[in-house]
Parts: structure tokens; sequence; C-alpha cells
């Protein structure tokens, strides 16, 4: 491919694309987090795209792909994923942005947009494991807001200091999950 784009390029492109099936950077990374750590998704390209992968250009699709390349090698690596919002969820001193147009709920919504793309991947399957899976991705889901007549999320997403545990707890969380798809243990 002639035309490859730097990561920098790739997160400008995503972030300035007006296109209704592409997701901006940081909604983005949390889908493609949902993908790697998470079932097998077969689909997980077409699912990003919402089914309009030729509508995306050649290099910003070959941008994706390295990108979650880059993410599977720092897990192999057994380096923690690094999580593209705010870091300070957990300083009591510092103001966290958890409205609808933060970081931290844009990557919420990308990751749980990759957990229910296809119904044949369905994450809560193992009636072993249905209820590590739904306590470990409940940040996500809350944070996200998808589910907004379910009264005990929106009480949860109401309380800043529960948003914040919740916050604070994603980067184990995903640790937990890829171990529970990813190993017979």
């Amino acid at each position: 491919m002639s035309n490859l784009l730097s990561f920098d390029e790739l997160l400008d492109f995503l972030d300035s694309s007006d296109s209704p099936y592409i997701l901006d950077s940081v909604a983005t990374h949390g889908f493609l987090t949902a993908t790697i750590i998470g079932p097998e998704l077969p689909n997980w390209l077409d699912a990003l795209f919402d089914n309009e992968t030729k509508q995306v250009p050649d290099n910003v699709v070959d941008g994706i792909k390295r990108w979650r390349m880059a993410i599977i090698n720092d897990l192999k690596n057994e380096t923690p994923i690094e999580l593209p919002f705010n870091e300070d969820a957990g300083d009591s001193e510092v103001a966290v942005d958890f409205s609808e147009d933060s970081d931290i709920v844009a990557w919420s919504i990308g990751f749980v947009d990759a957990m229910y793309a296809d119904d044949a991947e369905d994450w809560f399957a193992d009636d072993d494991t249905a209820d590590d899976v739904a306590v470990l991705t409940l940040p996500m889901v809350v944070l996200s807001g998808v589910d907004d007549e379910d009264e005990e999320l929106i009480a949860m997403r109401n309380d800043e200091d529960t948003l914040a545990q919740m916050a604070n707890s994603i980067e184990g969380n995903l640790t937990e999950l890829f171990l529970l798809f990813h190993t017979n243990d």
C-alpha cells in the first residue's frame, strides 16, 4: 500500500470524519479493545464500519488493522492496554468529565458496540462465566449510557463517586476479561 497513514494521521482522520459509519478515535479504540479481549468476532471490521467497509479509504482500513495488531502485540508482551481517556478518574481532587461528550463515555460506547456487534458472539453464552462477564463489563455499560431505561443503571450513572470507581476498575477488568475469554483456567 503506497499511501500508508501514520498513527497520528489515522487518529486525525477518525476524529475529523463526518462519515456516519466511522467512529471517532476514542470510540474506535474501545471497539478494537473489545474485539481483542472478548470472544472472537470474525466480522469485526464490517461491524466497526457498520457494514460499509467498502466506503472507507483503504489506507484507513489498513491503519485500523495495524492499530488492532499493535494492541494485540501489547497484550502478548503483557503490557496493559493504554486507555485513551482521563487518567484522573480516581483522583478525588480532580473533577472528571463523565458527560455524554467525554472520552471515557465515547470509549465505553465503542466497547459496548463491539460487545453486541454480532448476535452469534454472545459474551454471556457460557453459564459458568456469565456473572463474571456481567460484573467486569458493568463499568463500560454504565458509562456508555446505552441502557437508558434500567433504573439501577441510571442511578449508577448519576452517582459521580460510583462512576469514578468504575472508571478506575476498567484497566483491571480488561485484563480479567481477556484471561476469562482466552485462557483455559
